[in-house]
């Protein structure tokens, strides 16, 4: 049942984790006015059900932690079940702390590691069996932070660049099946986690003093735009937006630019931190977004 040429997802099964908000709720909603059916896996299932009720029949819910290898198995069971296989599926589980490397909780640091490299890794190494019989898609979200390394954020640069890296040794290994891998790089994106990120008393100051496009939060729909088209196409790479791209051409620069830059402004934020864990504690000073805190209890 291999894809056709016009790149439709009509009447594809499109299994996309973390789709209770955010990018993963929004492509859900894409997608199924595309003329797909959607399963919605993930851990906040009040939610999940709640995008499932704006899109209609065409979408259900599993209730599954991407770091759970019998959740997984289980939901992937039952998406089978229920809609008769997988086409495509959509690693997008994912979530971030803040803290330096000498400070944060371990738990928080750790739990980032685990959802957003080894829960891309459970996700596709479940599916992958129903996609090769589909000759079907597999794309995981990274994100600028596997490009761009900036401190405060050394858990979450780690797994995303993992993420590129573990997506393109899977792509090479699976061609041969008909399955093709993709991977999306988005920037700051107006989601839930940057906008809990951006409100952190020490690190959200952190990142409003970065300059230019890098600095830039960009609205939930320039990255739905980006990646539907590149789900549409079955796309190796989708950048959000597309300068993302450019700066990967550039990477091997970006570490001595970003410490450089960062002279200046992280000695007072390390020391913020420190009084900030002093006051609320290492894990509540760590955990961002809603996501986070399913995920880290």
């Amino acid at each position: 049942m291999a894809f056709l040429a016009g790149k439709s997802v009509k009447n594809k099964v499109v299994l996309i984790t973390g789709a209770a908000r955010g990018i993963g709720a929004g492509l859900a909603e894409r997608l199924a006015q595309d003329g797909a059916k959607v399963a919605l896996v993930g851990l906040e299932a009040a939610e999940q059900e709640k995008v499932a009720a704006r899109i209609g029949e065409a979408a259900r819910c599993w209730e599954a932690d991407v770091t759970d290898w019998t959740a997984l198995e289980q939901a992937t069971k039952g998406v089978v079940e229920h809609f008769g296989g997988i086409d495509i599926v959509i690693a997008n589980a994912g979530i971030a702390t803040t803290g330096f490397v000498r400070s944060i909780d371990p738990v928080a640091f750790e739990k980032v590691i685990e959802v957003d490299l080894l829960g891309v890794w459970r996700t596709f190494r479940v599916t992958l069996p129903h996609v090769i019989k589909r000759n079907g898609y597999l794309l995981a979200i990274s994100s600028l932070a596997a490009i761009a390394h900036a401190p405060g954020m050394a858990n979450y640069s780690a797994a995303k660049a993992g993420v590129e890296a573990f997506c393109n040794s899977l792509r090479a290994e699976v061609a041969h099946l008909g399955v093709k891998v993709g991977v999306a790089h988005p920037t700051w994106i107006r989601t839930d986690l940057v906008s809990s990120a951006d409100a952190h008393p020490v690190f959200g100051k952190l990142r409003a003093s970065m300059g230019g496009p890098i600095g830039r939060t960009y609205p939930l729909d320039i990255a739905l735009d980006c990646l539907q088209a590149g789900i549409r196409r079955r796309a190796r790479t989708i950048h959000v937006p597309r300068w993302v791209g450019a700066l990967k051409l550039m990477r091997s620069f970006l570490p001595p630019i970003i410490e450089l830059g960062s002279r200046a402004r992280v000695p007072a934020a390390d020391r913020a931190a420190l009084e900030d864990i002093a006051t609320r504690g290492a894990r509540e000073a760590a955990v961002t977004g809603h996501g986070g805190r399913a995920a880290i209890k």
